[in-house]
């Protein structure tokens, strides 16, 4: 992880911003911290002053970097758009996420591709089996080198410089205790164990990792070099399993083969792939700092906000920015993305390159992504629920379809504080054609592929796709809820009146992944004689559409190079 940054080190830049180092510094040990930290903690952790961490808190929560939920501070999926900054220019998890995706299936085993980060490594692409005893890090973790299987074969390419600088960190941190990723263990090899294994790494082309991290977990490594660069090592790839599967020389004599083919493939793609086309570059976030600095005052740190836009400006086919570029980018003067670009530099967030260029290091990913490249949409949508919840005063929820297309299954929810509430728990299984967040899931659906099943002769949900009566107002002729999903996916909501339940209205809406795919479905459920259909329609559903647009931007940003569970 990131060194402990002191604002008083003399080797800071005179004209390095030093509300953006702060605000770094409180990203760091957010993230070390696994997303939260209470304001109180956070002050301890900097060595700020209370007043400066609120402010910063402030405008990260503006930007919606962090959430405030109460006395914490809480990474937000939207911080994650720094992470997916350096990942979309760095360009290897667009053109091989796939290859390791099929590998991973092919061998049942987690397959990750990692990036050399100074003397450490970082990841950049997971690709886990679901068993009891998983095996994955996080995106974005940083490793030391000595303790993995893709260390030695970066250190082939190691400068006297570098060597050096591992060295050092060696003797300042025997145990890795600024590897929050690993264990912390006291060094039990000599540095020159790991100078051997390098060497034997460059002779051999791959590396192995014998319970190096952890006590039973086993990994084999391969290089992926880039034909355009010269054949240097643009990342590793790995399998990565554990002893009560294959011990490390297993792994070696039966997966390598199949690890050094897929390598093999990802070269190719790597070698026939076209220069990606620029993406768009961010537009207004001058103005809207501007504004917000107006509306917010004191508690807005200017300079935090504009100085973390220019990390934005790189992206796929924007590896490399002149100041120019940059600037006109993000619509800053030429003067504050050049004061930003120094303060990054000095961070190691920035590297110079190319002709008066810059570019991004895998250091960003530090910035938030590691605790949240794992989340689940009903993480994201929970914050979003309760507010939603609090202004129209009744329950929210989320829901998916389940496997079997019949039936719903709540995921998330919030509650109001009422006498007489709508009481569902999240877990819940609901028949999907009764109620108003099956019918929008459905109606995403093909006709071919709805679960519409046979009229019910009884009460009470019976066998798989059977449409019976659970109210007298129930829809069970599969005829006539065809037409009412059809009418759903053009108008885009399903309101739903006492057919569930006796004296039950509630109204939803989709939620759509990156792709425009219904991914789920949120909801407002009341008490019939509390609002008319016609209230639904005219006061809760555009709230339930501007919710349903916050979680789908939150799912976009978080799900861009990280995957994120539906259930």
């Amino acid at each position: 992880m990131p060194a402990k940054t002191t604002l008083d080190a003399p080797a800071v830049p005179a004209e390095a911003v030093t509300p953006l180092i702060r605000g770094v510094v409180v990203l760091w040990r957010l993230t070390e911290a696994g997303g939260t930290l209470s304001a109180s903690a956070l002050e301890r952790a900097t060595g700020l002053a209370r007043s400066t961490v609120d402010r910063i808190a402030s405008t990260l929560a503006r930007m919606g970097y962090v959430r405030l939920d109460g006395r914490d501070v809480v990474l937000a999926p939207r911080v994650m758009e720094l992470g997916n900054a350096c990942l979309a220019a760095l360009g290897l998890p667009s053109l091989l996420a796939s290859h390791a995706d099929a590998l991973a299936d092919e061998l049942d085993e987690s397959v990750s591709l990692a990036v050399g980060d100074r003397d450490g490594i970082r990841f950049i692409h997971q690709a886990t089996r679901r068993r009891a005893m998983s095996l994955s890090f996080r995106i974005g973790d940083l490793l030391p080198a000595e303790r993995t299987a893709p260390g030695p074969l970066f250190a082939t390419e190691w400068t006297d410089a570098r060597w050096q600088t591992w060295r050092e960190r060696r003797a300042a941190d025997p145990e890795d205790r600024d590897f929050p990723a690993v264990p912390p263990r006291r060094h039990t090899s000599s540095d020159e164990d790991f100078v051997r294994r390098a060497a034997r790494a460059r002779a051999d082309g791959w590396a192995l990792d014998d319970q190096l991290i952890e006590p039973g977990l086993v990994a084999v490594s391969v290089p992926v070099r880039d034909p355009r660069a010269g054949g240097r090592i643009a990342c590793v790839a790995s399998v990565v399993s554990h002893t009560s599967r294959h011990t490390a020389a297993r792994l070696r004599d039966t997966l390598l083969p199949r690890l050094r083919s897929a390598v093999a493939d990802m070269e190719r793609e790597l070698r026939e792939a076209p220069q990606p086309r620029p993406g768009r570059a961010p537009a207004g976030l001058a103005t809207w700092t501007g504004a917000s600095k107006q509306e917010l005052g004191r508690e807005f740190v200017e300079s935090l906000a504009r100085g973390l836009t220019v990390l934005t400006a790189f992206g796929e086919g924007r590896a490399e920015l002149t100041l120019t570029d940059v600037a006109q980018a993000t619509g800053l003067s030429r003067a504050t993305a050049r004061r930003a670009l120094i303060t990054y530099e000095y961070l190691g967030l920035v590297r110079p390159s190319g002709n008066r260029g810059f570019a991004l290091t895998p250091r960003v990913l530090s910035l938030g992504f590691p605790p949240l490249s794992r989340t689940s949409l009903d993480r994201i949508a929970t914050p979003h629920l309760a507010e939603l919840a609090d202004r129209v005063h009744e329950s929210a929820s989320l829901a998916v379809l389940t496997p079997s297309g019949d039936e719903i299954q709540y995921t998330a929810r919030a509650a109001t504080s009422r006498v007489m509430s709508v009481n569902v728990t999240v877990g819940t299984r609901l028949p999907a054609y009764a109620t108003s967040l099956g019918r929008v899931l459905l109606a995403d659906l093909p006709a071919g592929e709805r679960q519409l099943g046979t009229r019910g002769e009884h009460g009470g949900h019976g066998g798989r796709g059977e449409l019976r009566p659970l109210t007298p107002r129930t829809i069970t002729d599969p005829a006539a809820l065809a037409t009412v999903l059809e009418e759903v996916r053009v108008r885009g909501y399903a309101l739903v009146d006492e057919e569930l339940e006796e004296g039950l209205r509630s109204v939803a809406v989709p939620v759509r992944d990156r792709t425009g795919r219904v991914v789920a479905a949120v909801n407002v459920a009341m008490h019939a004689a509390r609002r008319s259909v016609e209230e639904c329609v005219r006061d809760v559903l555009p709230e339930l559409v501007e919710t349903a647009g916050r979680v789908e931007e939150d799912l976009a940003v978080a799900g861009r190079f990280a995957r994120v569970g539906l259930s």
